[in-house]
Order: structure tokens, then C-alpha cells, then sequence
């Protein structure tokens, strides 16, 4: 539709649900210049196309599923969910509208809304489903208990119940499978049953007075070869029905109306058009010939035109056109073609020179089924048997979230023009000028062909490069939602196992090594994988070292140094050490006790920012996000693994406690060659003047002592050193953590002397004593734990980790 030109005007604003308005129920009706309108709510509008005024709204006790209008009776047949049929006289509806206000303050309800009472009900059934209206006969389709079935009723009036005797014809039309709703009460069906009327052209009932709003005449030849020479010969309306299960199925009404006196089998009225194998939404027919021949046999009114094509849509986009044509043996035969289209489909209507108008959630769209399509005999064109196109391309309209059309009888000559709801509710016309199409193509010149060829390969390179950009920026996405998924699994099973072994666990040890001239202590913290889960991009294994205020400088606050490794493809199963140097200082100090805290982090910025900001040069204006704008305040997840605390007792060594073979590599620094000499060169008897040496030779050594209850030791120690002294187990118990536990155990020793890491002796010596003070029964059995050191930093540091062991 290159040069068609829509222009899209509002008319009002109606009231939608959250979410706006869903496909099937809503429903728009014209006649003259008053719109009837239906939400797919309780509430039916009626607009002034003229005065743009709402100038009434009618309250039905139920949900509006359907609305139906009768031209020469001037009545609105309303059918309500669960309630039943209603007729409103448009004679009464406009004496009740000028005794009203006019419109409301907000412009979305006029002063009153007007309630619907019983009295309006024609037909009280709470299964029906779908009807159509012919002078006052309603038919309907009713949702049996597992079929659907089509009934005739005759001149129901309203306030009455229609008697047995008001029924004149029933058939069942197909089975389904019931859907799954609250006991007692049957589930509303999702996709509602499509009727309509056919009319022959033989009919002596003027089109458009005595039928309803969804009906039509279509031409004999294609009228003979659907619907068969009985429903010629009876010259008798055909009803149409598309079912949810996307049978397309007719009945010819008067062998309908005799099947009650001369009973035959109910199937045989019902023949089966074709299957979409998809919820039909909508029939309709249409003229596909010549606008020319068209102008001639409409009448002055403009409402009797006889179709010569069929069609019907399903909800998904499969579209059926049906038409006469002739074979290549000269006889006249049913053509059939299926086209796909874009789904899903909202909503269709039929109008002007072969054009099909359908809505999906993205556009409202035209297809021409006169276009393109040749007659096969061509001596027989003018009897307008041509064929159908093999394609159809849509063309778009530019509106979105259509949920209902109607094209309106209101457009001037050569253009369309049509009523259409919004899903947010709002009422629109879209004009359009048709004429302009073909002249346009008539001035396209060679020149202008070359242009637009290079405009159209310039256009396809565009798309390209978008389509690659598109392609790339989706694959980054795919990549952070599956490191999200497996972030999200990584910290569930770690939050989730708060006892026992954790699946993803990092353990810390302490041990002294040689570096150059000085003896240093580490730390190594091995992360181990032990989940179905995978570390990849994103995660880093952050270890911060917290060392305490110096034991000689109550006033010195403790300093923290993080570390912060990149976690790469650690599969299940696998592991990473790493090894920190926790000591000495740059003054040469060791700052004892040292607090290393594990922690796992995932980046999110890393993660999802890199997939959310464009990657590459090209400017693509649907990924306009700004990225920090994204991403929450926080910048990542942090899942803490393991918090240890390294102190004296830990990183005490025993060089007299070394097995014989490797006593001669101690871990002590070799002695430098000076010291040996001067060693060597000192005089007997005399003493170094060092201030180690005198406070060791004229000081007492520091002693601290603990006392704890030999009966709450004993029970604490019991299952993992069973069979052991308690002095011995109690000194073991202390130095679990040090590499020299092992030859303890082995030689069941109770007291013991190590080298504190800066070089003073600490002396730890645990026996039983009895406390005579504090009971007047008689003497506590205790255990003593002694630490005594020349150094009384030394001295207070492992009287601090006996502390922390016994708290």
C-alpha cells in the first residue's frame, strides 16, 4: 500500500481492565451515526458519531459476549455470559438518552448508566454461546455437556420465556472435550463459536433490513456449488458456524425448520466446509471483481452487494478463500485456497473491492483477494469466475492492538473507512483513500526503478547489519542468564547448608617455608568444588587478611589487606590453592593474631552489564539502556566460605621435637658467618649484651595461668582422644592446628617448648592440680594450663589463644 495514505482519529476513551482488552468479546456495531459498543464487560455504550458525545451506557446483568443488530425492527440483541439473549428497541434507547445529562465529568460514562432488567430477556439460557438474528428468529449455539448444539427459536418476545413450542429445530454440530473449570459451575470457553447468515441471491428479503448485522448474499455460482440445489432449489438461508476446534460448518435453515416434523438423521442436516485446525474467529465474504461492474448492481441504498468469495480466518493466521471457477474442462467448480498469514489473529471485517482487514497484536492489516487474480477462461470474466491469488502479501495500516473492526457505510466514494477498539479502549476511525494506489505504481519511471532497487539493497544491508547486531547482543543475553541461573544455584545450595559439609568449602592452613634469608609464615586456602555446579566468568574468590592492634601498642588500630582472585572454570569436583605470606612485616614484626575470612563473589556489573550495553558500533535505538540504570544499587553477590583466626599457638615451632632425620635442616635461619665468628672469637664465660640476653639473664619470665574444671575438659575431650591422659589430651587439643600436633601425639607429651615466630622461647605446660578455695565440700579437681615467655608480647598473645580455645 504504497500509496494509501491512513489517517487514524480517536473518537472517546472507554474503561478496559489491567492488562487492556482481550480478543473475542469486545464488539463494535454502527448504524447511521450511532455506534454500539461492548468492553467485552458488563457495560454496552452507545457514541454519536455526529456530536461526539457518549450518549448512553446500558448495564447487562452479565458479561457482553455478542451484539447483534436489526436495521428494520431498530432493535440491539445483546447476548450476556450465563444469562441469555436481550433486545433493546433503539427507540427506546433514544428517548432514555435525552432524558439523561448528557456526557459525565470524566468523558467515559454519561450521568446515568441505565440497568438492564429481566424484562429485556428474550431467551434465558445459561449455555448459550453464540447467536444470529433474522427479523426476529434467533439462532443460536449452545455449550452442551460434550457437543456443541444449534437451535432455532421463533419470535421471542421480550419478557417471555420461550415455551417448548418456541423452539422449531435443533441439530448437534460437533463434540469437544470439556475444559477443566470449578465443580459445578462450566468453565467459559476461550474461543467463542462464529455464526453468521448466508443468503441466496434469489432471496426476497432485502439485504441488510430483515437480517442481522452478521450476514451477507452471496452469488448464485458460488452459492450452488457450497451449499448444494436443495438449499438453491428452497431458495432458504444457509447458517454458518466456525468452531473453536476449526470446523467450518453450514445448515440449511429451512431443512432445519422441517427436520422437527419429519425427523431424519440430525447429522445429515450438518455439512462440514472445510477444517482450519484452529479456532475460527471470523467468516465473512467479499466482491473481488472489477469496482466497475460492482458500482452497476448496487443498489442506491449501497447494501445489496452480492459476494462472490468467501472467507474465513483462524487465530493463528490461517486464512480459507473459497470462489467458483472453472476447470480446464469448462465446468464450474469450487476453487479452495489457504493462505498463511501473520498471527495471532484479534479480529477481521470484510470491506470494499476484494480487501481483507485483520488485526494481530502488532499491526492492522489489509490482503487484496482481487488482486492478481486472473480468470482461468477468460471468455468468462465477465461473469466474474476469476481466480484467486496464489499469495497474499499484508499490507500495514499503522495501528497496533486492534481487538475489534466494523467497517462503517459512513466512507465517501474510492475510500474506506473503519471503526475500530483498541486494547486500551479506545474507539478510532481509520480512513483510507484506495484511489491513490494504482496511479502512483503508473508513474514509476526507469529512472526512479534504479533508485529505488539501490534504496531497497541499501535498506536489506541495513537490515543485515541489524539482524548480525541483534544476533550478537541475544547470544550475550542467552550467556548472562545461564551465569545467572548457575549463580542463583551456587548460592541456594550454599545458604540452603547451613550444617554439615558445605558444597563449596575453602579451608586455611599455616605453615613456615624458607624465603631467601628469612623464615616466613603462610597461609594456603584451598577452594574446593564439591556441588553439580560450575564456577565460571564472573566469580572471584576474595580473601581478606585482618591483622589485630600491636600487643606492645594498645592505641594502634589493626590494619585489613583483601585479596581478590579470579575464579575460572572450577568444575565440580576440582580445586584451587592459594598461598598468602601473613608474616614477617616491612618492620619485621609478626602481627599475631591474623583473621583470614573466605568469600565468594559473583559480579553482576561483569555479568549482565557487558550483555546489556551495546557491544559494538552500530546504534541500534531499540537497546537504549544505560546499563547502571539497569543493574541494582548492588554491585554483586557475596557468599561468605570460611572465617579462621591464625594465633600463637599455631605458628609456634619445636625444633627439639623434629624426628632425627630432620634435625639437621631445621626450619630455624642458618646462622651468619659474622655471628659465628664473633661467637667463636668471644671470651669464655662472657655474655652477649644484647636486651634479649638481659632481660633473660636479670628478668623472671612472664607466667600466665589458666584453670579449667578437670570434669568439663574430660567430657569435652572424651570422643576424640579417648584413652588418653588428660594433660596430654588437653595439650593436643591446643595444638591441633600446628604442624607439630602429630609428633606430640606420638611421644603423649604435657608440656613442651617452641620458638615464638619472633624468636623467643614459649614455654606450655598443662598438669593437674587441686583447687582448695572455692568449694567448702572439699578440693576441685582442675587442669593448669601455663604459658610462660620472656617476652611478654609472646606471653600475652598465647594466653589469648588458650582464651579463644576456651571460650
Amino acid at each position: 500500500m504504497a500509496g494509501a495514505a491512513p489517517r487514524v482519529r480517536y473518537l472517546a476513551g472507554f474503561c478496559c481492565p489491567l492488562g487492556g482488552l482481550a480478543s473475542g468479546r469486545p464488539r463494535v456495531l454502527c448504524h447511521e451515526a450511532e455506534v454500539f459498543l461492548s468492553t467485552g464487560g458488563e457495560l454496552v455504550y452507545v457514541y454519536d458519531q455526529e456530536g461526539g458525545l457518549l450518549t448512553a451506557a446500558y448495564r447487562f446483568p452479565g458479561q457482553v459476549w455478542h451484539l447483534e443488530l436489526l436495521a428494520l425492527r431498530r432493535a440491539l440483541y445483546v447476548l450476556c455470559a450465563r444469562k441469555g439473549i436481550y433486545c433493546l428497541s433503539l427507540d427506546q434507547l433514544s428517548r432514555s438518552t435525552s432524558q439523561g445529562d448528557g456526557d459525565s465529568e470524566d468523558g467515559e460514562l454519561p450521568s446515568c448508566v441505565i440497568p438492564v432488567g429481566p424484562e429485556a430477556c428474550v431467551l434465558p439460557d445459561a449455555s448459550l454461546c453464540a447467536f444470529t438474528v433474522l427479523d426476529g428468529t434467533l439462532i443460536t449455539v449452545v455449550q452442551g455437556p460434550a457437543q456443541w448444539k444449534m437451535q432455532l427459536f421463533e419470535h421471542p418476545c421480550p419478557g417471555e420465556d420461550p415455551q417448548p413450542g418456541g423452539q422449531i429445530g435443533e441439530v448437534e454440530l460437533s463434540t469437544y472435550t470439556l475444559p477443566a473449570g470449578v465443580p459445578g459451575k462450566p468453565a467459559d470457553p476461550r474461543f467463542l463459536p462464529v455464526l453468521c447468515y448466508v443468503s441466496p441471491p434469489a432471496s426476497r428479503v432485502p439485504h441488510g433490513h430483515l437480517w442481522g448485522s452478521g450476514s451477507f448474499t452471496l452469488k448464485e455460482a458460488l452459492f450452488g456449488l457450497l451449499f448444494g440445489a436443495d438449499a438453491t432449489l428452497l431458495e432458504s438461508p444457509v447458517i454458518l458456524c466456525g468452531l473453536p476446534d476449526g470446523q467450518l460448518c453450514c445448515v440449511v435453515l429451512k431443512a432445519l425448520v422441517t427436520s422437527r416434523s419429519a425427523p431424519s438423521d440430525p447429522k445429515a442436516l450438518v455439512k462440514i466446509l472445510h477444517h482450519l485446525e484452529e479456532p475460527v474467529i471470523f467468516i465473512g465474504a467479499l466482491r473481488t471483481e472489477p469496482q466497475a461492474e460492482e458500482a452497476a448492481e448496487v443498489t442506491p441504498s449501497g447494501e445489496d452487494v452480492h459476494s462472490d468469495c468467501l472467507v474465513a480466518l483462524g487465530h493463528s493466521g490461517r486464512m480459507l478463500a473459497i470462489k467458483a471457477s472453472w476447470d480446464k474442462s469448462g465446468n464450474l467448480v469450487p476453487e479452495l485456497r489457504e493462505y498463511c498469514l501473520p498471527g495471532p489473529m484479534l479480529c477481521a471485517a470484510c470491506g470494499g473491492g476484494g480487501r481483507v482487514y485483520h488485526s494481530t497484536p502488532s499491526d492492522l492489516c489489509m490482503v487484496d483477494l482481487a488482486r492478481g487474480g486472473t480468470p482461468l477462461d477468460p471468455t468468462q470474466f465477465d461473469e466474474g469466475l476469476g481466480g484467486l491469488p496464489p499469495l497474499l502479501c499484508p499490507a500495514s495500516l499503522n495501528a497496533c492492538s486492534v481487538v475489534t473492526l466494523f467497517v462503517s457505510s459512513r466512507a465517501p466514494a474510492g475510500g474506506t473507512e473503519l471503526l475500530a477498539l483498541s486494547g486500551k479502549g479506545r474507539l478510532m476511525t481509520c480512513s483510507l483513500d484506495l484511489d491513490l494506489e494504482v496511479p502512483g505504481l503508473s508513474r514509476m519511471t526507469r529512472a526512479n526503478t534504479g533508485q529505488k532497487i539501490k534504496e531497497l539493497l541499501s535498506g536489506i544491508g541495513n537490515v543485515s547489519e541489524r539482524v548480525s547486531f541483534l544476533k550478537k547482543a541475544v547470544d550475550q543475553r542467552n550467556k548472562a542468564l545461564t551465569s545467572l541461573n548457575e549463580a542463583m544455584n551456587v548460592s541456594c545450595a550454599l545458604l540452603s547448608s547451613r550444617e554439615g559439609p558445605k558444597p563449596i568449602s575453602c579451608r586455611t592452613t599455616t605453615a613456615w617455608s624458607h624465603l631467601q634469608t628469612q623464615d616466613v609464615l603462610t597461609a594456603t586456602c584451598l577452594l574446593e568444588n564439591s556441588s553439580a555446579f560450575s564456577l565460571d566468568h564472573g566469580w572471584t574468590l576474595c580473601i581478606q587478611v585482618l591483622t589485630s592492634s600491636s600487643a606492645l601498642d594498645l592505641g594502634s588500630a589493626g590494619s585489613a589487606t583483601t585479596y581478590t582472585i579470579p575464579v575460572d572454570q572450577l568444575s565440580p569436583g576440582s580445586q584451587r590453592e592459594v598461598t598468602l605470606l601473613l608474616g614477617p612485616g616491612e618492620n619485621g614484626t609478626f602481627d599475631l593474631p591474623v583473621t583470614v575470612s573466605c568469600t565468594l563473589f559473583y559480579s553482576l556489573r561483569e555479568v549482565v552489564g557487558r550483555a546489556l550495553a551495546p557491544s559494538d558500533s552500530f546504534e541500534d535505538p531499540f537497546l537504549d539502556e544505560d546499563p547502571p540504570d539497569v543493574l541494582p544499587e548492588q554491585e554483586g553477590i557475596c557468599l561468605p566460605l570460611s572465617r579462621h583466626t591464625v594465633d600463637l599457638l599455631q605458628s609456634l615451632r619445636f625444633p627439639g621435637l623434629a624426628p632425627p632425620c630432620t634435625q639437621a635442616s631445621s626450619l630455624l635461619s642458618p646462622a651468619d658467618p659474622v655471628d659465628t665468628f664473633l661467637e667463636a672469637c668471644r671470651e669464655p664465660g662472657s655474655q652477649q649484651a644484647g636486651p634479649a640476653s638481659l632481660r633473660a639473664a636479670y628478668l623472671p619470665p612472664s607466667v600466665a595461668c589458666i584453670k579449667v574444671s578437670a570434669e568439663l575438659l574430660r567430657a569435652a575431650l572424651e570422643d576424640s582422644h579417648s584413652g588418653v591422659p588428660l594433660c596430654c589430651a588437653t595439650l593436643q587439643w591446643l595444638l591441633a592446628e600446628n604442624p607439630a600436633v602429630d609428633i606430640v601425639r606420638a611421644q603423649a607429651l604435657s608440656c613442651i617448648q617452641g620458638v615464638a615466630p619472633d624468636g623467643a622461647d614459649v614455654h606450655v605446660i598443662v598438669r593437674e592440680v587441686a583447687v582448695t578455695d572455692l568449694c567448702l565440700a572439699g578440693p576441685i579437681q582442675a587442669v593448669e594450663i601455663q604459658v610462660e615467655s620472656s617476652s611478654l608480647a609472646d606471653t600475652c598473645r598465647a594466653h589469648h589463644a588458650v582464651i579463644g580455645r576456651m571460650q
